[in-house]
C-alpha cells in the first residue's frame, strides 16, 4: 500500500482531547481524514509526566510539525477535555508554526449525568 502525499491541504482541524492522564492530538483535513497525531506518551513522557503541560505542548508541537511538513497552515482548534494540556497544545501549535483560526471548546457536559451509586449502609 502506498502512502498518500497531502500536499495540497491548506486548512485542518486539530482535535485535543485532554484526560487526567494523557494528551492525544489529532490533525485532520476539512473532510476528516487524518493527517497527523501525536500524544503526551509519543513524544516520549512516561507515567505521571504524560499528565502535564509541558507534555501536551510538546506532543502539539510534535503533531503540527508532521502537520506542516503535510502542507497544512492554518488550523482550527477543537478542544475536549479537562486536562492540564488544553492551553499548552495551543502554544505547541503555534510554535511549530502553525496559524489558528478559531479555538472551539467541545467538552461534553452531563444533563444530570448518571444515577449516582445507593447511600452507604454502615
Amino acid at each position: 500500500m502506498k502512502k498518500r502525499l497531502h500536499s495540497n491541504i491548506l486548512v485542518g482541524h486539530a482535535y485535543v482531547n485532554t484526560t487526567f492522564n494523557n494528551t492525544i492530538i489529532t490533525i485532520t483535513d476539512t473532510q476528516g481524514n487524518t493527517v497527523a497525531w501525536s500524544s503526551s506518551g509519543l513524544a516520549e513522557f512516561k507515567g505521571a509526566r504524560r499528565s502535564t503541560s509541558y507534555a501536551a505542548q510538546a506532543a502539539a508541537e510534535d503533531a503540527g510539525r508532521k502537520a506542516v511538513e503535510r502542507g497544512i497552515r492554518i488550523v482550527k482548534v477543537i478542544i475536549k477535555g479537562l486536562g492540564q494540556g488544553r492551553n499548552a497544545s495551543i502554544k505547541g501549535f503555534i510554535t511549530a508554526g502553525l496559524k489558528i483560526s478559531l479555538i472551539a471548546d467541545m467538552t461534553p457536559v452531563p444533563h444530570n449525568g448518571c444515577r449516582p451509586p445507593k447511600k452507604r449502609r454502615v
